[in-house]
C-alpha cells in the first residue's frame, strides 16, 4: 500500500520480514480499494510516485547533507570557542548561547532527514549517522524519535493515533469537533478559553527541557535501547567536560537550560505551524494522499525559510514522500499542486508569520468553541 511504499527505501528487505505474516490474498472478484478511499486519486498518486522515481527525486545529494553537517559542527565548535577566547562575561555568554542554539536546531533538522532515511541510499548508514547526530550531538534517543515520528506520519492529526496531538485534552483542546465535545461533556482540565495566551509560556519554551528530556530517557530505558543510551551519555560527558572547564556550575546549568528552552521554542513554532491549524479528527481511513493533505500545509519558499525550517516549509511534499531528500521538495511541489487541483483538494501555502499566527488563532477559536459548549445549558 501507499504507506508501505512511502516509508521504506529497501522494500525487498522489509517484504522478506513481512512474508511470514501473509495469510492469503484477495479473491480476483474482490475490490482492492476500500469504499472510504478515492480510487482515482489513489491511481493518480501512484502514477505521480512513479514519475518522481523516474525523475530521480528520491536520490540524495550527499554533498548537500555533508555541508549541512559541516555547518552544524562549525557552529557547535564556535559556541565553545566564543567563551574560550572572549571569556564568560554576559556578552560572550549570550553570543555563545545563540550559536549553540542554532547548531542544535539545525542538528535536529538533519537528524530528521536521517531518521527518514533520506541522506544515504543504504539504510544502515542513515541509522548510524542518525545515532551520531541525534544521540551524540543532541542528547536524545534516535529510536525514541523514530517510534513517535513514524506514528505521526502514518496518521497525522488523527486523535489517539498521532502522538503529536496527545496534549489534547490535558493541556489544550484541539480541533473544532473535540473542543465542542469536551465542552458538552463539561470537562475542564485547563482554562481552554485562555489557551492561546498560556501557549506562549508552556509548549514552546518547556517541551524540550521538561517532557522530551525525560521521555526520551524513559522510552530508551524501558524499551532497552542500550546503544542509544550509551550514545546519549557521550553528549552529556562532552558537554559538561568542555563547557564545565570554562563555566561555574550555576552558569553551566543556566547555559544548558536556556539553550534547551530556545531550541524548544524554535522547534515548536516550526513543527506546529504545518499541523495545528489543520483538520484534527478521528481516523477516517482515507487514502494516503487525502490523509496527509487534510492535516498539513506549506509555508512559502525562500532561502531563509528553507534554512530556518529545515525545509519543513514543504510539509505537504515531505508527508507525501517522507524518504525524499529535502533539497528536492521544490521540484515535486508543482506536480503535487497540479494533482490537488485535478481532484479538488485544497493545497494550502502561506507566509511564515501567517503560519505562526494561525497557531494562536486556531487555539483561540477552539477555546471559544469549548467555552460556548461548556456554558450552554
Amino acid at each position: 500500500q501507499d504507506a508501505f511504499v512511502a516509508f521504506h527505501i529497501n522494500k525487498a528487505l522489509v517484504s522478506k520480514y513481512l512474508k511470514p505474516l501473509q495469510i492469503g490474498e484477495l479473491a480476483p472478484d474482490q475490490p482492492s480499494i476500500e469504499p472510504t478511499k478515492n480510487e482515482m486519486l489513489v491511481k493518480d498518486f501512484r502514477e505521480l510516485r512513479a514519475t518522481v522515481e523516474r525523475m530521480g527525486l528520491l536520490e540524495p545529494n550527499q554533498l548537500f547533507f555533508f555541508l549541512l553537517l559541516a555547518h552544524i559542527l562549525l557552529l557547535d565548535t564556535a559556541a565553545w570557542l566564543i567563551l574560550f577566547y572572549f571569556g564568560t562575561s554576559l556578552l560572550p555568554f549570550i553570543f555563545s548561547l545563540l550559536v549553540l542554539t542554532i547548531s542544535q536546531v539545525q542538528a535536529s533538522w538533519l537528524q530528521h532527514d536521517l531518521g527518514h532515511l533520506s541522506v544515504f541510499k543504504k539504510t544502515k548508514w542513515n541509522h548510524l549517522l542518525h545515532k551520531f547526530v541525534m544521540c551524540h550531538l543532541i542528547g536524545a534517543s534516535a529510536k525514541w524519535w523514530t517510534l513517535l515520528h513514524s506514528q505521526h506520519h502514518s496518521k497525522p492529526n488523527c486523535f489517539h493515533k498521532d502522538p503529536d496531538i496527545d496534549m489534547h485534552p490535558f493541556l489544550f483542546t484541539l480541533g473544532k469537533k473535540f473542543s465542542v465535545e469536551l465542552g458538552i461533556k463539561k470537562k475542564k482540565y485547563m482554562p481552554y478559553n485562555h489557551q492561546h495566551k498560556y501557549f506562549f509560556i508552556t509548549l514552546p519554551p518547556l517541551l524540550f527541557p521538561t517532557y522530551f528530556h525525560y521521555h526520551t530517557f524513559y522510552i530508551a530505558y524501558t524499551k532497552k535501547y542500550w546503544a542509544d543510551l550509551a550514545w546519549m551519555l557521550t553528549f552529556y560527558i562532552r558537554f559538561f567536560y568542555t563547557y564545565g572547564s570554562l563555566l561555574e556550575t550555576k552558569t553551566l546549568n543556566c547555559l544548558i537550560s536556556l539553550h534547551r528552552m530556545l531550541e524548544s521554542s524554535w522547534f515548536v513554532w516550526v513543527s506546529q505551524m504545518n499541523h495545528i491549524p489543520m483538520d484534527i479528527d478521528y481516523d477516517k481511513n482515507l487514502d494516503w494522499m487525502s490523509t496527509q493533505l487534510q492535516a498539513t500545509c506549506n509555508v512559502e519558499q525562500s532561502l531563509f525559510n528553507d534554512w530556518f525550517t529545515g525545509h519543513l516549509n514543504f510539509q505537504i511534499e515531505h508527508h507525501l514522500f517522507p524518504t525524499m531528500p529535502r533539497h528536492n521538495y521544490w521540484k515535486v511541489a508543482p506536480l503535487v499542486k497540479s494533482l490537488c487541483a485535478k481532484h479538488g483538494i485544497e493545497y494550502q501555502c502561506k507566509p511564515l508569520l501567517t503560519a505562526f499566527a494561525d497557531i494562536v488563532h486556531s487555539l483561540k477559536n477552539w477555546g471559544e468553541l469549548w467555552l460556548d459548549a461548556y456554558l450552554h445549558k
